[in-house]
């Protein structure tokens, strides 16, 4: 069992957004099954955060953005490869809004990310330039947080991403399988494997005393 340090632990829920669940723009299969796992969890952590992706309706990620493109592809922008994706949690819509059900009131941050025009942004810590920074870590260090337990959408990309920078930047770091739903299997199997190798232990909700 994992014991649960009520000054020290945070709950981190990643992009629970209606557009990465089924009947979204982007669907996670399952995604919205993560939504009563996450608020079962709430309750038993002092400190949780959440992200929310936020991009502008033209964001260079957008597949609509590249004439001739089509979603999934990739393309070159000034920071390296980066995959195309259907328009998604678009600024002030309802799908880029936390999930309706989510007992988002326990949350004492929650963090934007992805909402510079020309910068993709996976991780909840550093947009996909791997350079520019998302403000998290400032506010978690201030805090004194030092175990991060992750939970959300979609394992193989922000889930992960923000797992496997959590852990180089020195914090421990779980993530709940159960709390997760990835795009495919095969990027949730990948994403596993990365994340073993980076040190991230993977647990179930189940796992957690306290």
């Amino acid at each position: 069992m994992i014991r649960i340090a009520p000054d020290t632990d945070l709950l981190l829920a990643i992009d629970v957004q209606p557009d990465f669940m089924p009947g979204g723009a982007l669907p996670a299969p399952g995604g919205d099954a993560v939504v009563p796992v996450i608020n079962r969890l709430l309750p038993r952590f002092n400190q949780a955060a959440a992200t929310q992706d936020w991009h502008p309706a033209d964001h260079a990620s957008f597949a609509s953005q590249h004439p001739g493109r089509a979603p999934f592809e990739t393309v070159r922008l000034f920071y390296g490869e980066q995959v195309l994706w259907p328009d998604h949690c678009v600024q002030n819509t309802p799908g880029a809004a936390l999930h309706p059900a989510l007992e988002a009131g326990r949350f004492q941050l929650v963090l934007r990310k992805g909402f510079r025009r020309g910068i993709d942004s996976y991780s909840a810590f550093r947009e996909n330039d791997r350079t520019t920074p998302t403000g998290l870590h400032g506010y978690l260090s201030e805090r004194g947080i030092r175990r991060i337990f992750v939970a959300g959408l979609a394992r193989g990309y922000c889930t992960d991403f923000s797992a496997e920078d959590a852990a180089d930047l020195g914090y421990q770091v779980v993530l709940l399988e159960d709390a997760c739903r990835g795009i495919t299997p095969e990027a949730t199997d990948a994403g596993s494997h990365r994340l073993r190798g980076r040190g991230v232990l993977l647990a179930r909700s189940g796992d957690l005393a306290g």
